[in-house]
């Protein structure tokens, strides 16, 4: 199973303000401390804002900040709206289905229980459950300071599913 760069942004973002909770936070920091696209990011705010978990706060001085406590944030719910779908394999989704074996092959069956163990874990966690330990805030501080004194955020041109 794959996420795709969309989810990892969102959960990475959800990190860093979870982390940098005191304050707004511009997209811009976020999108140098992990060193991607700024315009990608964007897109992933925009989400974020209305799933209602992050509030935009617009204007000079303005950012991003949780909109709601990270206990609040279950890590396979966010998944499930984040990702476009989760085919795995071309069976999955049915309306573009032309594999000639679907009605007798037990591989669908069996992915489809993997998915939803996989979904069924990330619904034991939270965003709290990231940001508990001070010595990971800690850990996560170190590396997007090192990250955003690297270099600038990467702009490129390939598009982000979301």
């Amino acid at each position: 199973m794959r996420l795709t760069q969309f989810s990892d942004y969102a959960l990475r973002t959800l990190l860093f303000l979870g982390v940098h909770d005191d304050r707004l936070v511009p997209v811009s920091e976020i999108a140098r401390s992990y060193r991607i696209s700024h315009h990608h990011l964007v897109k992933v705010a925009a989400t974020l804002t209305q799933l209602e978990v992050v509030e935009a706060v617009r204007g000079r001085g303005g950012g991003l900040r949780l909109a709601v406590d990270p206990a609040d944030v279950n890590v396979g719910w966010l998944l499930r709206r984040t990702e476009p779908d989760f085919h795995l394999v071309e069976c999955f989704d049915t309306a573009n289905d032309t594999c000639p074996i679907t009605p007798a092959c037990m591989l669908k069956t069996v992915l489809h229980e993997a998915q939803q163990n996989f979904l069924h874990t990330l619904d034991q966690y939270t965003l709290s459950d990231f940001l508990a330990s001070p010595r990971r805030r800690q850990a996560f501080m170190k590396f997007w300071s090192a990250a955003a004194a690297a270099s600038e955020p990467v702009e490129t041109d390939t598009t982000v599913d979301g």
